[in-house]
């Protein structure tokens, strides 16, 4: 045992899943990373030794073990993705419009003494104590999320997060996410109320400014057993897990959380932390901006982001002491080409390397939970609720 790092490239796809064509047509043909790859620009050595380009029918040796991984959460979905990452078994949410549930959630919201109000009848919204907006989240799928928005100057954090468990309670949806900003009014936010596509209503966040300086937020998953995820399963035998990037807010955990964005701040906070952490420790990254250049369609700044984590790499890799692990797969795909400006259902890959890990093909994993049982497995664990551990593998 030492350290292993879970580097989670957010939205890099290697290739669209056959299912595609019944659940997710709009994917079919998506290939985030081949795509990209005969645009130019992309400048990636280091990936492609540990075995990105092998998997992609490149010639030569990997210098890592490598593979790929299906998804088995429906859709593809950032936060089912990362619990899907640490060990969970999820559970097939059901898509329904606010316009749909409303009634179950002010039935929910009055059983604990809210005061709302509709504040246009023909918009599915509700307006709780004239600080918090209930709607649907316009930026995914119809259906996917409903978000619990807040203006963080009239109301805490806290208690917009209790609004959010009170809505959570009621509702079978993939997510509830309680999110605000201190520096937003509601004025700000009912201002920015559209209709995204039929029926849809939600704020349109970045349009109202709630992902600026002050942004805080929560994600409220379904079906899903915190107890028996990587983070728990380590943090109960006292293992140091640092969530750095997304991650610390789209995983549970109780360490060290630094929910950065810019992909320089990232990889810095990984390697200070790295560098001065406990002997035994583990690290779960992500690199958001790749996922937020596909859904941009900017197929040129997607590039650029892999090119900066790549050349990080190349002086990482070298000081890794002798026995740590490092982990580089995805949770979805996102393709700056494919026409949408939506996550794409892809393969991810999956790379391994450190010293001792010996060159091998780790197959076509059937859920990216096989990764958090691998990682639970090196530190020699408890098993998460899913997943196969592919460690032996890796060190034969």
């Amino acid at each position: 045992m030492g350290k292993a790092i879970l580097l989670v490239l957010d939205g890099f796809g290697i290739g669209a899943m056959e299912d595609c064509v019944a659940c997710r047509p709009e994917d079919v043909g998506a290939d985030t990373y081949g795509h990209l790859r005969k645009r130019g620009g992309l400048d990636i050595p280091v990936l492609e030794r540990l075995g990105l380009a092998w998997l992609t029918g490149g010639k030569g040796k990997p210098e890592g073990a490598v593979g790929r991984t299906a998804l088995a959460h429906a859709g593809a979905d950032t936060y089912m993705g990362h619990q899907e990452l640490v060990g969970s078994r999820l559970s097939t949410p059901v898509p329904r419009l606010m316009a749909e549930v409303y009634p179950h959630v002010e039935a929910g919201l009055r059983r604990k003494g809210y005061r709302f109000r509709r504040p246009w009848p023909e918009r599915s919204l509700l307006l709780v104590e004239e600080a918090v907006i209930i709607a649907d989240n316009i930026e995914t799928d119809p259906g996917n999320i409903l978000n619990v928005t807040a203006d963080l100057s009239r109301i805490s954090f806290p208690q917009a997060v209790a609004i959010a468990k009170a809505v959570r309670s009621e509702v079978d949806v993939s997510r509830v996410i309680a999110l605000g900003n201190a520096r937003v009014s509601i004025q700000d936010l009912l201002a920015a109320v559209k209709e995204r596509n039929p029926g849809q209503w939600g704020v349109d966040s970045p349009e109202a400014g709630v992902y600026g300086s002050g942004y805080q937020v929560r994600h409220l998953g379904w079906g899903i057993d915190l107890s028996r995820q990587f983070p728990a399963l380590a943090e109960k035998e006292g293992l140091p897990v640092y969530r750095i990037g997304k991650t610390a807010d789209v995983i549970e955990g109780t360490g060290w959380a630094a929910p950065l964005v810019e992909t320089e701040q990232v990889l810095a906070e990984l390697e200070r932390n790295y560098h001065r952490a406990p002997r035994e420790a583990a690290f779960l990254i992500n690199v958001q901006e790749t996922d937020l250049a596909g859904h941009q369609q900017d197929a040129n700044w997607y590039a650029s982001i892999l090119n900066q984590v790549d050349r990080w790499l190349k002086g990482f890799l070298p000081a890794m002491t002798a026995g740590d692990l490092l982990l580089v797969t995805a949770d979805h795909g996102n393709d700056p080409t494919i026409g949408h400006p939506r996550h794409t259902r892809e393969y991810t890959p999956v790379l391994a390397a450190g010293a001792g890990v010996r060159p091998t093909f780790l197959g076509t994993r059937t859920t990216l939970a096989d990764l958090g049982a691998t990682l639970a497995d090196y530190f020699r664990l408890d098993r998460p609720e899913a997943g196969s551990s592919f460690l032996k593998k890796l060190y034969g």
